[in-house]
């Protein structure tokens, strides 16, 4: 292929990329956006393959039909509550693969006898780096949120200073490669940093809790995307330098965006050990304080004469899978003249843009889905607010209690409304483990057991009313 045909084609795919983005900041483009996107990269697949030198078309070709049928089985037969976990897998795969371009480009030149220049040097180093603290990491991540490692933060003494002292080892011996050059240098110290970095990723992960995950996968998938950038300039790939940006900075972007959401910096998420799942310690005591229970006819009866209806789901929805329910209970709503919107608190479920994902599998309009900044200002005027298994992002204390830990957090406003019905298995504390007042307001109604449950109640009695 020519180079200046090649050169085109990338600028073309790159153009997709950049479009594709900005398509998928809207809900209601998303769809195009991730088309669009798919698009440029099979365009840039296929000029790859076409225009560099390639061993083997052959093993190129099982790994497409390899991966593609497993990627196809994990995107159909994955849970939706288990949605966090395989994002955290693919980004962890993403890094995996930069670690070994960049070793591969390491171990190549030093069987040939060629000296690297100093940016391929420094940049396959950075690689191996990246791309292993990724990897390494993101299986930590999915290994809390599968639960198959406890979500509290894993502590230990001195561990932020074994961790500055693991990361200068690693330096360390990175830049004696960079100096040493492949043709001189032995092969160990490429492993001792692969090895090594693979150490740190874990270990700077497990002292993150379960309610900093959302923030700890979009910082992930942006040290994929900056692994993939340094690999693109390892092989010398344009296409790969602008995709591992793109997707590099906008993963920073988007963990900053959660982090102000939470009113915490990026270093205290990483570093504060905040966030254990499954807390008891409570700021306030609930000792003499009351809930008032309600029934699935009485909440039927709230909702049914009620004029505007806010949805608040959270994970608690998507472990019930209770998704179609709601949008059913919604179109009966509807269908007695009240109104329906759905309020989605940055940091709601386990990933970024979880509960979208999850109303987005139901088929519920784009146009009742309001960010927290949206909605907040509305709660006041609603006559009935229905939470489905959020905690945190609805706790009163965030407002109210400069004790609590969560305090300053924004939260959505759900305490001003007129009446308040929550959809909760018992009285657990949430991710931050702590109490939430909300539960104890004479306007809140609690309506106990499994959300799936109770939302099919709460339907079956809305169709008798």
């Amino acid at each position: 292929m020519p180079a200046w045909l090649a050169e085109i084609s990338y600028l073309v795919a790159a153009v997709c990329f950049i479009l594709g983005l900005k398509w998928l900041s809207s809900p209601t483009t998303a769809a195009q956006g991730n088309r669009l996107s798919g698009a440029g990269m099979a365009l840039a697949i296929v000029v790859t393959l076409l225009d560099r030198e390639v061993v083997s078309y052959g093993v190129i070709a099982a790994g497409v039909v390899v991966g593609s049928a497993l990627g196809l089985w994990m995107a159909r037969t994955v849970k939706m509550t288990a949605m966090p976990q395989m994002v955290a897998l693919l980004n962890g795969f993403g890094g995996g693969a930069s670690l070994l371009v960049g070793a591969a480009e390491f171990l190549k030149a030093a069987r040939a006898g060629t000296v690297p220049r100093l940016d391929t040097a420094i940049t396959i180093q950075l690689a191996v780096l990246v791309g292993a603290v990724t990897f390494s990491g993101s299986v930590a991540a999915w290994a809390k949120l599968e639960e198959l490692m406890t979500g509290r933060p894993i502590t230990f003494p001195w561990q932020k200073t074994f961790n500055a002292l693991l990361f200068l080892a690693i330096a360390g011996l990175g830049t004696w490669l960079i100096v040493a050059t492949p043709p001189r240098a032995p092969h160990w110290p490429l492993y001792a940093v692969a090895v090594l970095s693979l150490g740190l990723g874990v270990l700077l992960v497990i002292p993150i809790g379960g309610a900093d995950m959302p923030v700890v996968i979009s910082l992930l998938n942006s040290y994929s995307g900056i692994a993939g950038a340094m690999t693109g300039f390892v092989i010398r790939n344009d296409e790969l330098i602008i995709a591992g940006a793109l997707v590099g900075s906008s993963g920073i972007i988007l963990s900053q965006i959660m982090c102000r959401a939470m009113n915490r910096s990026l270093a205290n998420v990483l570093f504060g050990a905040f966030g254990g799942a499954g807390g008891t310690a409570a700021v306030k005591s609930a000792e003499g304080l009351s809930v008032r229970q309600v029934s699935p006819d009485d909440a039927a009866v709230q909702l049914g004469y009620a004029q505007s209806v806010i949805v608040v789901p959270g994970y608690g929805l998507a472990v019930a899978q209770g998704q179609h329910l709601v949008r059913e209970l919604a179109d009966l709503l509807e269908k007695k003249g009240g109104t329906v919107k759905y309020a989605i608190h940055p940091v709601a479920g386990r990933m970024p843009g979880h509960m979208n994902v999850l109303l987005a599998e139901a088929n519920v309009p784009y146009d009742k889905l309001f960010d927290m900044d949206q909605i907040n200002a509305e709660f006041e005027r609603t006559d009935v607010v229905l939470v489905i298994g959020a905690n945190d992002v609805v706790n009163p204390a965030a407002r109210t209690d400069a004790a609590s830990p969560i305090y300053g957090m924004p939260i959505l406003n759900v305490d001003l409304a007129r009446s308040i019905i929550v959809l909760k298995r018992g009285m657990g504390t949430g991710f931050a483990g702590i109490e939430n007042e909300l539960f104890y307001n004479p306007k809140t109604g609690m309506l106990f057991g499994d959300a799936k449950s109770s939302l099919t109640r709460l339907v079956a009695e809305l169709k008798a009313l």
